[in-house]
């Protein structure tokens, strides 16, 4: 219900206030939740212990002092609390220069030890007045905690009886939940921390449910509009070109192919992404199932996210597919017209099978005899509009994705679960993991003779810098200087320079240049994170490596382990906070993207390492895809059966609501 409907009474102010914060009706209010709470800590002062939060009343034995250091005000003063002297300290509060001798005052803050507490606040209230549990509202400057409550308690008092219960009674009853008007009273006006507990636990569930929910009805809708005709998929012909590979499938590579191969032989359209950790070998897996639908009679695309990427996996699978028969080619920019004149016509004809390039395939001027199966390589993710151009170019598209982002399963299914998932979790023998070392300063200088050794053995060095040119707001090594400075230092190999302020051709040239080794140095941006694969570089240098997540070092550094020379990465950092030196310690002691992972979204959170979905998964408030683990299981597997039961009359409600709600859902 809109706020300015006359039953909330609520004044100009007070909607002003609200329109703020970005709230406009009663659910945006009653969903508002606290923050944190702020819960009184009354103990007997035996015990108290050093750092301890503290609540008590006390009685003021001395007079304030207060003074000014530039615009920080410091006042102390003594109270008699427990039978003893406290003496307390506040921050920035000059006023409590007017509380008088004798006066009772009630104090919330820290135990210093030694009978000494820096006060947060304090008022002249009795302890017993305080409520045990007070919700603290995110807010904006000349908005105080006290309207916000206010307003809050205003729509509740008035919506209460309105509230309905989402979430089918048989799970409430289950799983000993709170009904939706209780757990929203409960989480706004709590008397215990029991109270937040509660209903967190139910609150969450249920975004988790009404996530799940919408996402299982898109999938629902879209598979049952999209049915195809069952690809013939030849098993016989898929083992031998298996067995005419170079190396042997790892049992994580063989159990995704036959994923894909069971999915493109139903009629379901396939949408599935594949992930693994850099190395795990999923352009082989590719490779295969484009065999696999070629020999069905169908073409397939594969979309890169750089043109030299594309050139090299039109490369790798003519290296793996030994069939002369499976015609395949590539599309990019730097093609002669008449190069691309003649692919176009070729693959309009369907006389190229396989044909691969960057997103320009999804161009109106490509058209396709036949397409049966897109890839999409390195996160490349597709919204709602991107499948439907895609679809115009063919008749019940099968989708497969790859991403070289390992992400912990339970998370992968929550970011994903509008996709089937396959996971490789093994590497192929013999892989060997790149040797990375933290340098605890932004400098070099420890490591020069091992980058002299690397360079002199013929081998190639990636340098990666977190800025393009010098910034006085900005702190970090740029791109240009540290060019400069690299070519006066090893003036006898070429230095190149790569960032993503350049344009499409100035990037290829330069990208092209150092895989042919006419530059032996690529000072960079993170541009090359993806894009890349140049096996005689097996060096990299990482300045300011505190500023990159966790995920990203780790795609960074596999940029430099494409073969079976030892790979050597230098994470250059001279900062002392203890957070970012764990952070660069975990990659010194793991190779294992899924390890690195988690641990990237346990220290950092999601934002980080989710692609194109860096805000997180919509809709959730409370839910964390990290640490409800166990409530995304449970309601994953709930929605399912709603869906599946949708004339059931406890499921309407949450239906409804999932319907009303999916295009948040949905990329």
């Amino acid at each position: 219900m809109d706020l300015r409907d006359k039953r909330f009474h609520l004044t100009k102010k007070r909607l002003e206030a609200l329109d703020k914060l970005g709230l406009h009706d009663s659910d945006e209010v009653l969903s508002y939740y606290p923050y944190r709470y702020d819960i009184l800590n009354c103990r007997p002062f035996s015990e108290w212990k050093e750092k301890d939060k503290v609540a008590f009343e006390a009685i003021v034995t001395g007079p304030v002092r207060t003074w000014r250091r530039g615009h920080l005000s410091t006042s102390t003063f003594e109270v008699m609390a427990y039978e003893r002297v406290l003496k307390i300290t506040i921050f920035n509060r000059p006023w409590a220069k007017n509380l008088a001798v004798e006066q009772t005052v009630t104090i919330q803050g820290i135990y210093m030890g030694k009978n000494r507490v820096t006060a947060m606040n304090y008022d002249t209230k009795p302890l017993k007045e305080h409520d045990a549990v007070t919700p603290v509202y995110s807010v904006k400057e000349g908005i105080q905690q006290k309207t916000v409550r206010t307003c809050v308690q205003i729509v509740y008092d008035e919506m209460q009886n309105e509230i309905r219960d989402l979430v089918p009674q048989r799970y409430i009853r289950a799983y000993r939940l709170l009904h939706k008007a209780e757990a929203l009273y409960r989480i706004h006006f709590p008397k215990t921390p029991n109270d937040i507990r509660l209903a967190e636990r139910t609150l969450k569930y249920e975004e988790f449910l009404r996530f799940f929910t919408a996402l299982e009805c898109s999938r629902k809708e879209e598979s049952s509009a999209l049915n195809k005709p069952v690809r013939r998929i030849s098993m016989d012909l898929v083992k031998q070109a298996i067995r005419a590979l170079p190396f042997e499938l790892t049992r994580g590579q063989y159990e995704a192919l036959l994923d894909i191969l069971k999915d493109m032989s139903s009629t379901k359209c396939m949408y599935r992404l594949v992930q693994g950790d850099v190395g795990c070998g999923k352009t082989a897996v590719a490779a295969l199932a484009m065999y696999a639908c070629v020999k069905a009679g169908y073409q397939c695309a594969l979309l890169a996210p750089t043109e030299i990427l594309a050139r090299q996996h039109l490369l790798s699978f003519r290296s793996l597919i030994q069939d002369e028969s499976v015609i395949s080619d590539v599309l990019y920019s730097g093609l002669s017209n008449a190069d691309k004149k003649r692919i176009l016509e070729d693959t309009a004809e369907g006389k190229i099978h396989v044909l691969i390039g960057t997103h320009s395939l999804i161009q109106d001027e490509v058209t396709f005899h036949n397409l049966g199966l897109v890839v999409a390589d390195e996160q490349q993710r597709f919204g709602v509009e991107q499948r439907k151009k895609l679809r115009e170019k063919g008749d019940s598209l099968d989708f497969l994705l790859m991403s070289a982002t390992p992400i912990p399963r339970t998370l992968a299914s929550t970011m994903f679960a509008d996709m089937d998932l396959s996971t490789i979790e093994t590497l192929p023998q013999g892989r060997r993991a790149p040797i990375t070392v933290r340098i605890a300063e932004n400098s070099f200088r420890s490591v020069l003779n091992e980058v002299q050794a690397l360079l002199g053995r013929g081998r190639q060095l990636y340098v990666i810098c977190a800025a393009v040119e010098d910034n006085p707001e900005y702190h970090a090594r740029n791109v240009y200087d540290t060019a400069k400075a690299l070519t006066t230092l090893f003036p006898q190999y070429k230095t190149a320079v790569l960032h993503g302020r350049m344009s499409s051709d100035e990037k290829q040239s330069v990208m092209q240049e150092f895989a042919d080794n006419k530059a032996q140095i690529l000072v960079s941006t993170t541009v090359v994170e993806v894009g890349m694969n140049v096996v005689n570089a097996t060096g990299m240098i990482i300045y300011d490596a505190d500023r990159f997540g966790m995920s990203q070092l780790h795609q960074l550094r596999g940029r430099i382990q494409r073969g079976s020379e030892q790979g050597y990465c230098w994470l250059l950092s001279g900062s002392q906070d203890p957070s970012a030196i764990e952070r660069l310690d975990v990659l010194t002691k793991t190779s294992d993207g899924f390890e690195i992972s988690y641990q990237d979204l346990r220290l950092r959170g999601p934002g980080d390492i989710l692609g194109t979905r860096q805000s997180g998964v919509p809709g959730f408030i409370l839910g964390n895809v990290i640490d409800d683990t166990d409530i995304i299981r449970t309601a994953r597997k709930d929605a399912q059966c709603i869906v599946q039961d949708p004339d059931d009359p406890e499921h309407i409600p949450m239906l409804e609501e999932a319907a009303m709600h999916a295009g948040n859902y949905m990329d």
